[in-house]
């Protein structure tokens, strides 16, 4: 699964060009963007890679690019959202015949190995993304090239919309926590629902109730306090 991952953020997603130029949330550099037509755009011949190395232009330091470079990497997060919406629920699609026989495969083996785990997960967010007044937010800290790509292989876009993916990598899972809250503001209801500490401790800090889900009862008891409307 994790060679599939890696496969589709570098085919498709241009997780080769934005490996070093990662962001927490897909839209964090679009004030870059002047909204150019992209049908017929070249991302192979537009010179951003090369510049990108030559430079080290995204690391750390906080140095970024000049105007125009910006811009082609707002292109690319662009591209990213456009085929995350298109490919969302059609997967095999975007993977192609022989990649989809693949994947439906591994799925099938995933959920054996697991016992459903996932069917059992995306019940519960199912539930949560059908009512009006609720939304799923994920929080990871898996690069979010990867974990875009992640989403769409574990088939997880019909409950999470790419503008609702944060990546912890540079921020922390706190830092993400607070973006998410100056978002929704303060007066929501926010349960964080997860298994390791660190998202534990950020929702303490936060007076957010947290779900610890480690076994397959846990996701069960979720999704039971989800169907009687307990939570």
């Amino acid at each position: 699964m994790e060679e599939m991952i890696f496969n589709l953020a570098d085919t498709h997603l241009f997780f080769n060009d934005l490996e070093e130029c990662d962001q927490v949330h897909i839209d964090d550099v679009s004030s870059d963007d002047n909204g150019q037509d992209l049908s017929t755009y070249s991302f192979a011949t537009d010179g951003f890679h090369a510049a990108a190395t030559s430079a080290s232009l995204c690391l750390a330091t906080g140095v970024r690019g000049g105007v125009d470079w910006m811009r082609k990497l707002a292109f690319r997060y662009r591209r990213v959202k456009e085929m995350y919406s298109t490919y969302k629920n059609n997967v095999g699609g975007l993977l192609g015949p022989a990649k989809r026989d693949a994947w439906l495969q591994l799925r099938a083996e995933v959920e054996a190995l697991t016992d459903s785990w996932l069917t059992n997960a995306l019940k519960s967010l199912s539930i949560i993304s059908s009512r009006s007044n609720c939304v799923n937010v994920l929080v990871t800290t898996t690069q979010l090239i990867p974990a875009v790509a992640k989403v769409l292989l574990y088939s997880l876009g019909s409950a999470f919309p790419i503008e609702n993916i944060y990546s912890a990598t540079k921020i922390g899972k706190e830092g993400c926590f607070e973006r998410i809250m100056q978002r929704y503001g303060r007066k929501v209801v926010y349960v964080v629902v997860g298994d390791g500490v660190e998202e534990e401790q950020a929702a303490k800090k936060h007076n957010m109730p947290f779900w610890r889900i480690s076994s397959h009862s846990d996701l069960l008891a979720l999704h039971q306090a989800l169907e009687f409307e307990y939570l």
